[in-house]
Parts: structure tokens; C-alpha cells; sequence
């Protein structure tokens, strides 16, 4: 079982991310978010999806674009420090992507499509690494992590945007 990673294994900042995974192995948690967010989000209309909740605020097509481009990056940091890569990783700007990202012009159900499949390959990834690589340490953002840290980081990641959607884009 991935256990939960401990508070040296992260940037402090993403604690709030980690502690929104419930116990129990994170692979699990990732495909049950998988079907969360599936399931909150496939009645929603392409309509409905390219409004924002406030002034300056992403719209929900562009917030789950955001969590899709996030899950690319954090797949990309667990391969490499999993691996042994102690090349530091860079960090990535979100408000410098999303505005690029094209995402109002996409449908909810094709966003979801490609969700499901960068989460398909995730998972597909974590499933085929061994046990002590997880714990294997790198450099993303400046800040040192453990392959099993960024697991977390994306779940937590994931968690913490279907609470936005329910609570600012969906109430």
C-alpha cells in the first residue's frame, strides 16, 4: 500500500493538498476521484461550464483544463524522481497557461475524455512502479519531493478542485 507521505517530503505549501487524501492507498484514491469527478461533472452544459463564478475568475472549463495540465505535470515529476532523475524539475505557471489553453472552446464531455485519460495513464504509470522507488527524492519548484509526495500532491489536487466546482461553479 502507498502510504501517506511524510511533512519533509513535500513544500510545506502543498499540505493543503495532502491532507485532503483520506487514508489508505492513493492509487485507490485516484480512481475513485477518477469517477467523482466523472460523475459531478457530466450533466454539466458547455454552456453552463464557460461561465466563471466571479470577475477574473477561470470559468469551470478552464479551472478543469487547469487540473488536467496539473495532473500532466505532477505524472511527469513522479516518473522522473521515481526513476532516480535528480535533475531539478522547473515549476509551471498556471495563470500563464490557462489563458492559452483554448478551453471554453472545448465540450465538458470531450475535457472529461481527456481527464479520463491522462488520469487512465497516471494511473497506468504509479501501477507499474516498484515500492522503494516511491520513495525516491527530486527537486520540482525549488522544493525537494518524493515521488510518493507528488501521488498525493495530484489527489489532493484533484479533491481540492471538485470542492470548487461544487461549492462556486455548481451551487
Amino acid at each position: 500500500m502507498l502510504q501517506r507521505p511524510n511533512a519533509d517530503e513535500h513544500a510545506p505549501y502543498y499540505g493543503s493538498y495532502t491532507k485532503l487524501v483520506p487514508d489508505g492507498d492513493v492509487r485507490d484514491h485516484l480512481r475513485l476521484l477518477m469517477h467523482e469527478m466523472i460523475v459531478l461533472l457530466s450533466g454539466v452544459s458547455d454552456e453552463r461550464a464557460s461561465l466563471s463564478y466571479g470577475a477574473g475568475k477561470w470559468t469551470l472549463k478552464e479551472a478543469l483544463l487547469h487540473v488536467i495540465d496539473a495532473e500532466r505535470v505532477f505524472a511527469y515529476r513522479i516518473l522522473r524522481v521515481a526513476r532516480g532523475d535528480e535533475t531539478p524539475l522547473p515549476g509551471f505557471e498556471q495563470n500563464d497557461w490557462v489563458p492559452k489553453s483554448s478551453a471554453n472552446s472545448c465540450s465538458v464531455q470531450s475535457l472529461l475524455g481527456e481527464y479520463a485519460a491522462v488520469r487512465a495513464a497516471t494511473l497506468q504509470l504509479a501501477d507499474s512502479i516498484e515500492p522503494a522507488a516511491w520513495l525516491r527524492r527530486g527537486t520540482a519548484s525549488d522544493q525537494p519531493v518524493s515521488a510518493r509526495a507528488l501521488a498525493y500532491i495530484c489527489a489532493g489536487h484533484d479533491r481540492h478542485h471538485q470542492g470548487v466546482f461544487r461549492e462556486r461553479y455548481l451551487a
